[in-house]
């Protein structure tokens, strides 16, 4: 087992497979900044599939046992079955995901589950198209996403995960709406406090609908009870439904935080390892890899790397003000 500082293991490796979207949703990759002349990475700085794999294997071996692909949208990386392949018969016992906005799964739902993809989790932050639109600023429609979640359902990529970020102001009047939709089905929701990742989405603490709040909203419908954590690192509050009606999940990153038992790391498109969702920058993994440093070197970097890392972002961001640089969510997939 590979511990950091504060004694927490690594289990979990987020990796982002691209820093490109279809969405341009206002709490992640804003318009005004993220505009036709963004400069995207380039292609071949982007770490390969072969690059991405052999990563995994080392990170195997410090004891990540869960993988999840993000972007940007992942499902713009050609050929990602491919990858999945790959990091299948990497760790035939691995727990690998995907997050995703829905829109292609349709196109790509049979091909992920037969290469190897276990399950998906499916942004969806509204059920009203118009409040949907205003979120993703895209021409992309609620029913292009319930689309793909039965895609996804009928490739059996399930336990299926919506995830729906709550901002006052915005989307407050839907969580009672996605409740209503996705309770007694397999399919789980789980509501997400709007977080200050990055510096560009115009984050305020007044935004932020607190978990106490969304619970006390669905309770006061449909009543629920908690529900113990699968696992340590497991990052949602899990509720369910008295009635037996299925579970749903709180992730309180801002009002209840969980730094003490995160045990994820994330790895950049472009091959940067992160410790934290919140961190400024990374450490170089790419250039080494590229270099032709042997695997015993690169596990040495990694796991300097994490017996190093003292991140605990969400726990001290009541205790400070002071605007601080943070890397964006579509760089590191959130």
């Amino acid at each position: 087992m590979t511990t950091d500082l504060l004694k927490r293991p690594l289990r979990d490796l987020r990796i982002s497979v691209t820093d490109r979207c279809n969405m341009r949703c206002t709490y992640c990759m804003p318009r005004d900044v993220f505009g036709s002349d963004y400069p995207f990475l380039p292609r071949d700085e982007l770490l390969s599939f072969e690059e991405i794999a052999r990563v995994v294997g080392i990170f195997t071996r410090l004891g990540v046992e869960k993988l999840r692909l993000t972007g940007g949208e992942p499902l713009l990386r050609k050929d990602l079955p491919k990858l999945i392949a790959m990091l299948r018969a990497t760790g035939p016992e691995l727990d690998i995901a995907m997050t995703t906005n829905g829109v292609l799964l349709p196109r790509h739902a049979d091909a992920l589950a037969e290469a190897g993809l276990d399950r998906v989790s499916v942004s969806l932050d509204a059920l009203d198209e118009t409040t949907f639109g205003a979120i993703t600023d895209t021409n992309a429609t609620v029913a292009q996403v319930l689309e793909g979640l039965a895609a996804a359902e009928e490739a059996e990529l399930g336990p299926i995960k919506i995830n729906a970020v709550i901002v006052r102001g915005v989307n407050e009047d839907q969580v009672l709406a996605l409740a209503d939709r996705f309770r007694g089905t397999s399919h789980i929701v789980r509501f997400i406090e709007f977080m200050d990742v990055g510096v560009t989405n115009g984050w305020r603490l007044d935004q932020v609908v607190p978990a106490a709040e969304i619970a006390a909203l669905i309770n006061g419908k449909y009543p629920i009870e908690p529900v113990g954590r699968s696992y340590s690192s497991e990052v949602a509050e899990r509720w369910r439904y008295r009635d037996g009606a299925g579970e749903l999940g709180i992730i309180a990153s801002v009002t209840r935080p969980f730094c003490g038992d995160c045990a994820r790391a994330r790895l950049s498109a472009d091959g940067q390892l992160f410790t934290c969702l919140f961190a400024a920058s990374g450490h170089d993994i790419k250039t080494p890899l590229r270099a032709g440093a042997a695997d015993a070197e690169l596990t040495a970097l990694a796991t300097d790397i994490w017996t190093k890392r003292d991140d605990r972002y969400s726990e001290q961001r009541t205790q400070t003000t002071i605007p601080i640089a943070r890397v964006e969510m579509s760089y590191i997939g959130g």
